[in-house]
């Protein structure tokens, strides 16, 4: 049976992301004469603006989720196309950008299949909604989205010494950052799919996910997209060694999931499911390691 109101949602949402592309580019335009960082920073701020904007008036901030998926294939394209001319004689961008695409559309796919239309919010933004009232707006604008897209678009900048420099010779680094960053989406689409499944045939919301890759790591899935963005970062070593300081990305983004987003969430399940204790007493935090033996609970 079709959903109706889920098919008005998804043409809200691809009439927004549509409205946001175009503000990017009248952006990216008027700052053309800028270095392309440059001109990227601003056109992915204001593609951010116009999303928050309608995420406002629709007041749903879950419209922004697919931001993060979307953003670094567009940047992507625009290096591939038009960044001095096309570049499908650079072997390594080409296989850069094939892997950021996969990386891109599978995340994006994993989140059109969870999404409930827009009457569901992230439990994590009604969180911030209630708990900060009237001044929801602030945070909403500075902490959930203008703070991931400035992350994403400081991990995407190690995309920009693979296709700036044309060095079409591959070497150990870009071999070492093919099975990191392949390597890194076989983990997230594993543990996504083990986790779809398990959500979609566990008896009640109390159950806890003890099964697959979710044995070894409580967040597997994040281990996946931190390891994804440091397998770009090693793409930018392999092309210059001077564009070490691209290392702020996959940092930033490994600080923000320990100690933004891991916390959260398990703050949440713990006042949740009374069993979350004890399976976090057990099993690794983020790195696949074998399970402790089973804590007893304290009577």
């Amino acid at each position: 049976m079709v959903n109706i109101n889920l098919i008005k949602a998804y043409i809200v949402v691809v009439c927004s992301y549509a409205l946001a592309f175009f503000v990017a580019i009248l952006v990216g335009m008027m700052t053309i004469t800028f270095h392309p960082l440059v001109m990227i920073l601003f056109a992915d701020l204001a593609a951010t603006l116009v999303i928050f904007v309608i995420s406002t008036i629709i007041k749903n901030t879950s419209l922004y989720d697919p931001y993060w998926n979307i953003a670094p294939l567009v940047i992507g394209f625009y290096f591939l196309i038009f960044l001095e001319g096309p570049k499908l004689d650079n072997i390594r961008y080409i296989i850069v950008f094939i892997l950021v695409a996969i990386w891109s559309i599978r995340l994006t796919y994993n989140w059109l299949r969870g999404w409930r239309g827009l009457k569901h919010e992230d439990w994590r933004y009604m969180y911030y909604r209630d708990k900060m009232g009237k001044k929801f707006w602030f945070i909403n604008l500075t902490g959930l989205q203008l703070m991931p897209t400035i992350l994403v678009y400081l991990g995407t900048i190690s995309v920009y010494p693979a296709v700036s420099l044309r060095k079409n010779s591959l070497g150990i680094l870009d071999l070492v950052a093919i099975i990191i960053t392949l390597g890194s989406i076989l983990l997230e689409t594993i543990a996504d799919q083990q986790m779809y499944n398990f959500i979609k045939n566990r008896e009640n919301s109390d159950q806890i996910i003890n099964q697959g890759l979710w044995k070894y790591s409580r967040h597997p899935n994040y281990l996946g997209e931190i390891l994804f963005w440091w397998g770009l970062f090693i793409f930018a070593l392999a092309s210059d060694l001077n564009f070490i300081w691209a290392i702020i990305g996959p940092l930033s983004i490994t600080i923000l999931f320990n100690i933004v987003s891991i916390p959260l969430i398990e703050k949440q399940k713990l006042e949740k499911r009374p069993d979350y204790a004890n399976y976090k007493k057990r099993v690794s935090r983020l790195i696949l390691w074998f399970p402790k033996n089973k804590v007893q609970k304290e009577d």
